[in-house]
């Protein structure tokens, strides 16, 4: 294992097979149970912005992203919206794994059930924010989904709209209409996605209003569940991360106000440190991103922090 900062975990390279690195997670595959293929999840500290995995590390994030989102699997569970793919967060027992590293993987993993992933990313807005405000300003519509006339940044659509993306192995994922995203996995599928993805949003919002807090918009990932033999089933499940800072736009209630950006509890401090690297051309938005100074990874864990304390304490 390796840390990129004091007490962060950059990445890690266990005995285990297939090893796989997305942005923030490593992947692995363990042995197939009655339920059927595993995998193993850890959440590292890595932090990307802009689809670029930045060289540092913020400490302890991995931690925070797994108690968020075990939350977030427990919530809609109680809810039965859908099934998850999430067995446990026990780290298992692992070939060549000693003590130490055992204490490094506690609290980021995930024991999952593995699924072949739908490509498409379910995006559900029910604010008018980021990309769908751009979009909106010189169309008037978000991913082909017409919305009034005269909307202000920031502000409560009417109902949540359902905007999908296309999943992208590299580079950046690209926003699309319905019809697009019907065209590469099947209009039915599509509509139950839809269906399922707008409910999780709307519980989800409702219950992070009691929190103080407002869910402006996140995205899903669902897959379906192979057999232990690893070929997949009809069972659909919600997979991956759920409804965590890095999937997800948060803001605080208090202060609310359309027209302008909203503080948030997401990576747009990031974001915005790196956009005057970029507006002062000390950065391209492309591999490899700079390194973090101290006050942007304290500020940036600092609103992970205020997120967990807000959306999972008693």
């Amino acid at each position: 294992m390796a840390s990129s900062t004091l007490d962060a975990l950059f990445e890690t390279h266990l005995s285990l097979r297939h090893r796989r690195q997305g942005k923030v997670r490593d992947v692995y595959d363990l042995d197939a149970d009655a339920a059927g293929a595993r995998i193993l999840l850890v959440a590292t500290d890595r932090v990307s912005a802009f689809d670029v995995v930045m060289p540092t590390a913020i400490p302890g994030k991995g931690r925070i992203l797994t108690s968020i989102a075990t939350s977030w699997f427990s919530f809609i569970r109680r809810h039965g919206i859908v099934r998850d793919h999430l067995v446990s967060t026990e780290v298992p027992a692992l070939p060549a794994c000693d003590g130490a590293q055992r204490a490094a993987l506690e609290g980021r993993v995930m024991v999952c059930r593995a699924a072949e992933v739908v490509p498409i990313e379910c995006v559900v807005r029910g604010y008018l924010a980021g990309s769908g405000w751009s979009e909106y300003q010189s169309s008037g519509a978000v991913c082909g989904v017409k919305l009034p006339a005269g909307l202000a940044q920031c502000a409560k659509l009417p109902e949540p709209i359902f905007t999908p993306a296309t999943k992208e192995s590299s580079g950046h994922d690209e926003n699309v209409n319905f019809e697009r995203a019907s065209s590469a996995v099947g209009r039915e599928l599509m509509e139950r996605l839809r269906t399922i993805s707008v409910a999780i949003y709307s519980a989800a919002a409702a219950h992070a209003h009691t929190r103080g807090l407002i869910l402006a918009d996140t995205k899903f990932e669902f897959g379906f569940a192979l057999d232990a033999s690893g070929q997949p089933t009809n069972e659909l499940l919600l997979i991956d991360e759920v409804l965590t800072p890095d999937s997800s736009r948060y803001w605080p209630l208090a202060g609310y106000a359309p027209g302008r950006d909203q503080p948030s509890f997401d990576k747009q401090f990031l974001r915005n440190w790196l956009l005057t690297l970029v507006a002062t051309g000390q950065w391209n938005k492309s591999t490899p991103g700079p390194e973090l100074p101290a006050d942007v990874i304290a500020g940036t864990l600092a609103r992970y922090e205020d997120a967990l304390a807000r959306l999972v304490s008693n």
